[in-house]
């Protein structure tokens, strides 16, 4: 029961955080959604490392690591950690700039600009809503498994959820975490969900680095630290510390997944709250070497699970192969550490899902009022009414989500490289924009369709997820002179999408001048 009351005060503590932020909102819709563009360095790199880390970096990684050893990290750690920063500087900043210069709130708005198409809006608006809520699925298992597996036996005496093994079932506790997110992002909007964000970043990255320690001693058995790396270590078998577990093909095609982050809207959102271009600095700078501080723990932690003396093998081997992976880091903690320290990681866990779930739940209320209730003349628009109707089109997807993660359990880790998948496929639209003066409303329209068509088949082929192993092509494709091997289904997509792109747009009618005037022409802001 102490694991539990230590879970409880932490989600105390964050919905007293956004009545704070709440207190500090002006009432206009720039408030709720931007926070009046009014966010410095240190904020915005926090919010941002802290809404891109989510169940995936936490419980998906550890749960793939135990599942196919240490070149998860080469995999996706690294990779993200450079790619993701490139991002924020290649295409953060300049849309951050547009974004000051022509007064956008959503990427749609840019798109529409860019392209001179109101049809590219339609088509994308639920598409990026699809993909977001496949991301925020992410989050809502995540959180649940954890807190189903820290919490077993807080309620054996009392013999209740017998099933979850006495814990706190995992649909009661990912509707629980809905409802907290849901309470501080109503609220406390985006200078709330910031806050949460640098507050909750600050935590699981210092509960991480504890719960990090704490396993090691646990497993290793002895006073010193790097010894107990060293034991821990040892007692695995040696495929786990060697990238041997996965092939060279589809390991390499894992590298275009980060790209994913350059169209994700809550991000783009977050872009948009910078006090000035000079904000982006610190999160170029810091975030690969936050990543490093996550990652390399998670992963290490989920290859020791493999071992003999990790002292949760019997438990994993008698749970569903789908659910043994999002197990992995719940049951680590629930093993090694006491009530008190249990609860206190379990709570660093919950803040980095939910450092995610907030800024997604608040992008998609964005979204909706901005790219479907608003989209002719903004002038005159009533603030409050649109602040209502955001938050009412976030309670509807909230619902809609915990809805579908209860009818569609997967792996945490499987479930967000399909979400990431989709966002990458369009990455060569939002690239395009930014640089390509050839790009054509045509163009770009095919590539989304191209992209998300795509998508579709290959999800459908992968038994809509349920087929971790899943690969195109599914067998090595002979094309000649070239050889095809089995690659992850992430880059069938992003090629589809980036040729249509290129072709289609070279073959129809050229932009606008006053277009490429408009977004090329001029000399860039400070």
């Amino acid at each position: 029961m102490i694991q539990l009351a230590v879970i409880l005060i932490y989600l105390a503590l964050l919905i007293t955080l956004g009545l704070a932020a709440n207190r500090l909102f002006r009432g206009t819709a720039k408030d709720y959604m931007f926070a009046s563009h009014s966010i410095g360095p240190f904020l915005l790199l926090m919010s941002l490392f802290g809404t891109t880390m989510t169940a995936f970096a936490l419980v998906g990684s550890t749960g793939q690591a135990f599942r196919a050893g240490a070149g998860v990290y080469g995999l996706l750690g690294s990779a993200s950690g450079i790619v993701h920063s490139l991002c924020f500087f290649v295409i953060g900043v300049p849309l951050w700039r547009l974004g000051q210069r022509n007064g956008y709130r959503t990427q749609i708005q840019f798109f529409r600009d860019r392209l001179d198409s109101h049809a590219i809006g339609f088509l994308l608006f639920p598409i990026l809503v699809f993909l977001v809520i496949g991301y925020l699925m992410v989050g809502v298992l995540g959180g649940g498994a954890v807190v189903e597996a820290v919490t077993q036996g807080a309620f054996e005496k009392s013999g209740m959820f017998a099933a979850s093994g006495y814990g706190v079932p995992s649909a009661i506790a990912s509707a629980v975490i809905c409802l907290v997110v849901l309470v501080y992002v109503f609220f406390g909007g985006m200078r709330g969900t910031a806050w949460a964000n640098a507050f909750q970043t600050a935590v699981f990255m210092v509960l991480g680095v504890v719960s990090f320690v704490v396993i090691a001693g646990a497993i290793g058995g002895t006073d010193s630290f790097i010894e107990n790396l060293r034991i821990s270590s040892s007692q695995v078998e040696e495929s786990q510390l060697t990238r041997a577990k996965i092939p060279k093909p589809l390991f390499f095609s894992f590298l275009l997944i980060p790209l994913s982050v350059g169209m994700f809207p809550h991000v783009f959102q977050h872009w948009l709250t910078a006090r000035n271009a000079n904000a982006f600095k610190l999160p170029i700078v810091m975030h690969p070497i936050f990543i490093m501080i996550v990652w390399v723990p998670c992963v290490l932690l989920g290859i020791w699970a493999s071992g003999p003396e990790s002292g949760i093998a019997d438990a994993l081997a008698a749970m569903d192969p789908h659910d043994r992976g999002n197990a992995v880091l719940g049951l680590l903690v629930s093993t090694h550490a006491g009530p008190l320290l249990g609860g206190l990681l379990c709570a660093g866990i919950l803040a980095a899902v939910m450092s995610s779930l907030d800024s997604q739940f608040l992008c998609l209320g964005t979204m909706f009022t901005e790219d479907v209730l608003q989209t002719g003349d903004s002038e005159g628009r009533d603030d409050q009414k649109t602040v209502r109707i955001a938050r009412t089109f976030v309670v509807a997807v909230v619902l809609a989500t915990y809805c579908l993660s209860l009818v569609l359990p997967r792996s945490v880790f499987d479930l967000g490289l399909w979400s990431f998948a989709g966002f990458t496929g369009l990455f060569p639209l939002v690239f395009a924009a930014i640089y390509w003066r050839r790009l054509t409303a045509a163009g770009a329209i095919a590539s989304v369709i191209a992209a998300i068509s795509t998508w579709f088949v290959l999800f459908y082929r992968s038994d809509f997820g349920g087929n971790p192993r899943y690969s195109f092509p599914e067998q090595p494709l002979s094309l000649g002179f070239l050889q095809v091997p089995p690659l992850h289904p992430v880059v069938a997509v992003f090629v589809v999408s980036a040729i249509t792109l290129v072709l289609v747009s070279l073959v129809t009618k050229r932009p606008e001048a006053a277009t490429l005037e408009k977004f090329f022409g001029g000399s860039p802001q400070k």
